[in-house]
C-alpha cells in the first residue's frame, strides 16, 4: 500500500496524484464546470460553494428566531429565581447566538467565487482563497490571494466519513493542493481544487493545460462570469465580488 509522501499529508489522505511535470494516464475533465477562462496565457477555473451556501442560509432563519425567543424564556426563569433554569437558558442562548452568528456569516461572508488561475507563460499558480475558523464566527474572516511557482504544487486525493446531527452519514471527496518548500516534500500551503466533483480529472486537465496547452484539451464550455448569479440565488448575492488585486490580477493574465 502506498503512503503519503507530503509532510504531513492532507485529512483524510487517500493517494498522491501524479506530480505537475508527469502527463496524465486518465481523462481529462472538470465535470460539469466550465473554465472561467482558458486561453494560451493562463487558465481560470472556478470553486464555488453553489446551493450549499443557499442550504446554510435557509437552515440559519430557524435558528436565528430560537435564538431571539430565547431571552424571553431567561427572563422567566429570573423571575422565578430558578439558578438551574437560569444556567441552562443562559448556555442555550450562547449557543443559540453562535449557531446564528456562524450560519449567517457562512452564507453571506465567502465570496462569489474562489478561482484559482494557471499561468502557463509564468509557470505559476494563483489562488484566491478565504480564510476562517468555523468556531469562531465574530472573527476576521478574509480573502487571502496567494501566488505559487507550479514546480511547488503537489495533488492529493482525499475523502472523509461524516456522521449528522439527525444520524445520517454523509460522504465527502475531493482533491487538495498542496504547496511544498523548494526541493522539499514539506507543505507550506494547502487550499482545495474541488470538492465532491472532477477529482483527479480536474487535475489531470490542468496539468495538461500547463504541460501541453488549451490545443491538448477538450473545447471548454461557454465560460461563466463568477460575479454573475441568478435572481433566486438570494445569499449568492449578498456575498462580496471576486476582486483581485490590481497587481495580481495583471500578473496572473499575462506573459512576462
Amino acid at each position: 500500500m502506498s503512503r503519503p509522501s507530503l509532510n504531513p499529508p492532507c485529512t483524510g489522505w487517500k493517494e498522491d496524484l501524479p506530480l505537475p511535470n508527469i502527463p496524465p494516464s486518465i481523462e481529462t475533465s472538470l465535470g460539469d464546470q466550465s473554465p472561467n477562462h482558458q486561453d494560451f496565457t493562463y487558465l481560470e477555473v472556478p470553486r464555488t460553494l453553489g446551493w450549499a451556501r443557499e442550504i446554510m442560509a435557509f437552515s440559519s432563519i430557524p435558528s436565528v428566531i430560537f435564538t431571539m425567543s430565547q431571552p424571553t424564556l431567561l427572563k422567566k426563569s429570573l423571575e422565578r429565581q430558578d439558578i438551574e433554569l437560569i444556567l441552562i437558558d443562559i448556555l442555550i442562548l450562547i449557543c443559540g447566538i453562535w449557531a446564528s452568528a456562524f450560519f449567517v456569516r457562512i452564507s453571506i461572508s465567502p465570496p462569489r467565487d474562489e478561482p484559482l488561475r494557471f499561468n502557463r507563460a509564468r509557470k505559476k499558480i494563483y489562488a484566491y482563497n478565504f480564510r476562517y475558523c468555523w468556531w469562531k464566527p465574530f472573527s476576521t474572516w478574509k480573502v487571502e490571494p496567494v501566488c505559487y511557482d507550479w514546480s511547488q504544487v503537489r495533488a492529493e486525493r482525499w475523502s472523509q466519513t461524516g456522521v449528522l446531527p439527525s444520524g445520517g452519514v454523509i460522504y465527502k471527496w475531493g482533491v487538495m493542493l498542496s504547496i511544498v518548500a523548494p526541493g522539499t516534500n514539506n507543505v507550506i500551503d494547502r487550499f482545495r481544487l474541488s470538492t465532491m466533483g472532477a477529482d483527479q480529472h480536474a487535475w489531470a486537465y490542468i496539468c495538461t493545460y500547463m504541460q501541453q496547452g488549451p490545443s491538448a484539451l477538450p473545447p471548454p464550455g461557454e465560460p461563466k462570469d463568477h460575479n454573475d448569479v441568478l435572481w433566486c440565488e438570494f445569499a449568492l448575492r449578498l456575498a462580496p465580488r471576486v476582486v483581485w488585486p490590481a497587481e495580481m490580477d495583471l500578473e496572473s493574465r499575462t506573459a512576462p
